[in-house]
């Protein structure tokens, strides 16, 4: 990779040093994204053995999956305004530490509400690692091609922990569960020692969004609780209800708030920008069909065909392979055809993955179910690579941290309520195979919903002021 001019540093370093900075920061960023994508998947195919060990049933493994991701949603705003403010240095080594202290506590959990607690701190650690790791690529490479390359080798990051996270998970559940969150200590503790080696992230203080953070918190939550729980007793009692009625008022309390307030994590005008919008609808779409699948193919090839987690992690490994090689891909058709073309490609090939996974489900051999999952791991890392650089190319670096935490914001949430609805969907008396196979058309619907909106990017946008909105 050529080398990248990183801005002056104060003290007056050399050109050498600045460069083993980048190159130092580049390095962490990267083993960050891996271990938070490592753990988002790895637990995939350790649930059935959780269950056994702390008990607990459909809807206990929902939450071992949704408190991460949750708090991961739940949070990221918060943490995109939080990078801005204290910088992107200091939020990725803050999260990052906290990530790793919590999958200790992963490790150590005696019971499963003691799990989910934690889970849900490795969220919240996440949560500032990922939008801290974009904005700190942003300032570290000021040049958008070479930008671009770091971009795509971010990209790789998070695929590698993707290809790792099923087979690791199923390697290491074979001899004990608790060693899927272990591995992220050496890891996290690599990260970390690279991170003293780069510049210190400028600060730009602002007063904390308190009224919108608890109300995007409380909504998320209060969604996520009614989605699960309506799945496992039913929509119309009383406390999914209750929980319905709170994300409505708590949503709305948030949207006064950014739109009223002084100082909001999320301004409004950033929002309504055509790019920013767009990103977040797709993102959430994308999202809904990739962790989706993953978590309801994982249960599936254990519960129903009999695999055992060593298996099933191994099957997950030709779709995370190929997912892992298309980052640099999406590159190099995003510099020559615009963003438009590796995201709607990436879209079409999600949608005929899950179709035929769904023709077939019933009858398919694994091996073919194992090839029909690459098309939509393929489809995902071409459009999430795509969006990403097109939105940082579109927002000041400023705003770089706010905006990649909303973009994933929108993903998380997609994949925290793909398996609250999903896991619903299987736990009916019709039975899993029916769930699933609604499941699978539902994610697909969704996808196919955002390649009309994505057909109307023609060109990547005019760069936005310091709000977001068109310059």
């Amino acid at each position: 990779m050529p080398q990248a001019p990183t801005r002056p540093a104060p003290s007056g370093p050399s050109a050498a040093a600045i460069t083993a900075g980048a190159r130092a920061a580049l390095a962490a960023v990267l083993l960050g994204f891996f271990t938070i994508t490592l753990d988002a998947l790895i637990v995939n195919v350790a649930l059935p053995s959780i269950r056994d060990g702390l008990g607990g049933g459909m809807s206990g493994l929902q939450w071992v999956v949704d408190g991460y991701t949750l708090a991961f949603a739940a949070f990221l705003l918060c943490a995109g305004s939080i990078s801005d403010r204290i910088g992107a240095r200091q939020a990725f080594a803050a999260g990052l530490a906290l990530f790793t202290a919590a999958s200790v506590v992963c490790g150590l959990a005696p019971g499963l509400g003691i799990l989910v607690a934690a889970r849900i701190a490795q969220g919240v650690g996440a949560a500032l690692v990922l939008p801290s790791s974009l904005a700190l690529l942003r300032e570290t490479f000021p040049d958008p091609a070479r930008r671009a390359k770091a971009i795509a080798l971010w990209g790789v990051g998070g695929s590698a922990g993707s290809a790792a996270g099923p087979v690791a998970g199923g390697l290491l559940t074979m001899a004990d569960w608790r060693l899927i969150f272990f591995v992220n200590l050496p890891v996290g503790a690599a990260a970390l020692l690279l991170l003293r080696r780069a510049a210190r992230s400028p600060a730009r203080p602002a007063p904390f969004d308190w009224t919108g953070q608890i109300a995007a918190v409380v909504a998320m939550g209060a969604l996520t609780f009614a989605a699960i729980e309506g799945g496992a007793d039913g929509f119309t009692t009383t406390p999914v209800l209750m929980a319905l009625a709170v994300t409505v008022v708590a949503a709305s309390v948030f949207v006064i708030a950014q739109a009223r307030g002084r100082h909001p994590m999320t301004p409004l005008p950033l929002l309504r920008s055509r790019v920013m919008s767009l990103s977040s609808a797709v993102g959430f779409a994308l999202n809904v069909a990739f962790y989706g699948m993953i978590f309801l193919i994982g249960l599936y090839l254990q519960q129903t065909r009999g695999l055992s987690p060593l298996a099933t992690g191994t099957a997950f490994l030709p779709m995370a392979l190929t997912t892992a090689a298309m980052g640099p891909v999406a590159a190099r058709l995003a510099n020559r055809f615009g963003a438009r073309t590796p995201i709607i490609l990436g879209q079409a090939l999600i949608i005929g993955g899950l179709l035929a996974m769904t023709a077939v489900l019933a009858t398919a051999p694994v091996w073919l179910l194992v090839v029909l999952m690459v098309p939509i791991g393929a489809g995902g890392a071409l459009a999430v690579t795509a969006l990403t650089a097109l939105l940082l190319e579109s927002v000041p670096a400023e705003r770089a941290g706010t905006a990649s935490g909303i973009l994933n914001t929108s993903r998380q949430t997609g994949g925290a309520l793909a398996v609250a609805v999903f896991g619903a969907l299987v736990a009916e008396p019709s039975g899993f195979a029916h769930g699933l196979r609604i499941s699978l058309l539902i994610a697909a619907a969704t996808v196919l919903v955002t390649v009309a909106a994505t057909l109307r990017l023609r060109a990547l946008p005019a760069r936005e002021d310091h709000h977001g909105a068109q310059a």
